[in-house]
């Protein structure tokens, strides 16, 4: 992780698709600083608020690295960042070595890893590929969410240095493990409750699990709903 290169950082606009459904994957790069504020960065939109941003959901980080399973997966698609709607792209990190908690220096911001991506349906959407939000969930090729410790102004050619490790254990990859594919498992259930760093909403759905011994439906969030992205 002493050798992070950021490939670019990226915002945009949610983007109609017709029918009422919004997408944010379309996303361009930044030329400028911009300010990073606790919501996210300014002029990034987003198509469903309710889960595409806020406190612990504020700045995307997709490794680009995983563009290349991708191409050999898919290679009639010119696989290139961001078509995984991410606003920041690296290469030297994945979801192996970075931890929960983790808290990095980006610019003049800093940021904490507060949960893995979970894959919802608008990744059909650029390519068309229907059984691309679960074949991400299943491989662990999700990216992960920062919430901002402190606002600040951040560019591309700003440097992402690692500060702090409190979970040292708590490797995203085991997160997204844990949560999706042994989803009823004890133990690792009870390690993400206990998580502070972890985001609110993946430790009440942790909680809820061990509670009712049973796992809530993700349907909606990989096949879409047919209201879903509507805006007000």
């Amino acid at each position: 992780m002493n050798h992070v290169r950021i490939e670019g950082v990226y915002i945009g606009r949610a983007k109609n698709l017709g029918q009422g459904l919004l997408t944010d994957t379309d996303k361009q790069p930044l030329a400028k600083r911009l300010w990073l504020w606790p919501q996210g960065l300014g002029q990034d939109e987003h198509a469903d608020p309710r889960f595409h941003t806020g406190p612990d959901r504020a700045l995307h980080h997709y490794p680009a690295e995983h563009y290349q399973h991708w191409a050999r997966r898919y290679p009639q698609i010119a696989w290139r960042a961001p078509a995984f709607g991410e606003n920041l792209s690296t290469l030297g990190v994945t979801e192996e070595q970075v931890c929960l908690g983790d808290i990095f220096r980006f610019g003049g911001a800093l940021l904490q890893v507060s949960q893995p991506r979970s894959p919802c349906y608008r990744l059909v959407h650029p390519h068309g590929l229907h059984n691309m939000p679960q074949q991400a969930q299943d491989n662990g090729r999700c990216g992960w969410f920062y919430r901002v410790l402190r606002p600040g102004f951040i560019s591309a050619e700003d440097t992402l240095e690692l500060i702090q490790r409190s979970y040292p254990g708590l490797t995203v990859a085991w997160a997204l493990r844990a949560f999706y594919q042994e989803p009823l498992e004890h133990s690792g259930l009870a390690k993400l409750v206990a998580c502070p760093a972890l985001s609110q909403r993946w430790r009440e759905l942790a909680g809820e699990r061990l509670r009712s011994g049973q796992v809530e439906d993700w349907s909606a969030r990989l096949l879409g709903l047919p209201l879903e992205g509507l805006r007000a």
